[in-house]
């Protein structure tokens, strides 16, 4: 591992951190707070154990999830179509202006950049950290709601992650270092780096969507969501990702993680 590495991760420690302890206590704050039943949550009903959001379960929920998620373009219609739309061509506009902000000679800054960089990593630990140390915790205080959170966390950012490195795959993006920030898409030179969409990104949302989910108070939704929009943010600054990069990588995690658990939880 060379000296830069070891000091990006040394230097992220202190973010992944205290990025992991605002996103395990917050729900647990939260649900002090609250008393609202969870939106969209289904009616109390007895699951057949291959149901049961267990750890044994969930390679099996990861392919219906994988199932429903590829196949839900085929159930678009008019009622439910202004998400897809919007996001559709909110992405666009971004592609056409991604050059000109990631050209900027505000981001063209190598301390800037790496510590956005640093940042960017650490609160994405964070967000890969959270859903086991919710698990932790809700298996030492017999909380099943917590348990519950972070076993549907971490499926969620497996969903997401599984998504995302096909949409890599198949859009091979060149990265904004490459070229003059052009953002040229299917480039067989760009292999298993592209940029499109963002690994960050996604993983942060579904993460924090999941957990918002489960804990809809005010305080866990805005630990979550602002912690994940730090992450995005951070991306771009680094001059890792293109703002279109961030954006379809934010959506689709939020996506992601919303249905993992309105598809999955029980009703606490």
């Amino acid at each position: 591992m060379s000296r830069s590495i070891k000091n990006s991760i040394r230097s992220s420690k202190p973010i992944l951190s205290t990025g992991v302890l605002l996103l395990a206590f917050a729900p647990f704050v939260s649900a002090q707070t609250t008393t609202q039943s969870l939106p969209d949550a289904p009616q109390p009903q007895n699951q057949v154990k291959d149901e049961t959001v267990t750890v044994q379960n969930t390679p099996r929920h990861l392919l219906k999830d994988q199932e429903a998620i590829w196949t839900s373009p085929a159930h678009i219609r008019e009622s439910n179509a202004l998400g897809p739309v919007a996001l559709v061509l909110a992405t666009t506009l971004a592609i056409t202006t991604d050059h000109q902000v990631m050209s900027s000679s505000k981001l063209d800054n190598a301390s800037l950049n790496s510590k956005a960089s640093t940042a960017s990593n650490g609160l994405v630990g964070a967000f890969i950290a959270a859903p086991v140390v919710l698990f932790g915790m809700g298996a030492i205080h017999h909380d099943d709601h917590a348990t519950e959170t972070g076993i549907l966390g971490g499926e969620a950012i497996l969903d997401s992650l599984g998504v995302n490195e096909v949409l890599k795959i198949v859009s091979l993006r060149e990265r904004p270092a490459v070229d003059n920030a052009r953002g040229k898409f299917f480039q067989t030179g760009v292999g298993f780096n592209s940029s499109f969409p963002s690994n960050h990104a996604i993983i942060a949302w579904s993460a924090a969507s999941a957990i918002a989910s489960e804990y809809p108070g005010p305080l866990t939704q805005i630990t979550a969501y602002g912690l994940a929009t730090g992450t995005s943010l951070a991306r771009v600054l680094a001059r890792q990702h293109f703002p279109s990069d961030v954006l379809v990588g934010s959506a689709v995690g939020w996506m992601i993680g919303r249905y993992v658990v309105r598809r999955h939880r029980h009703t606490y």
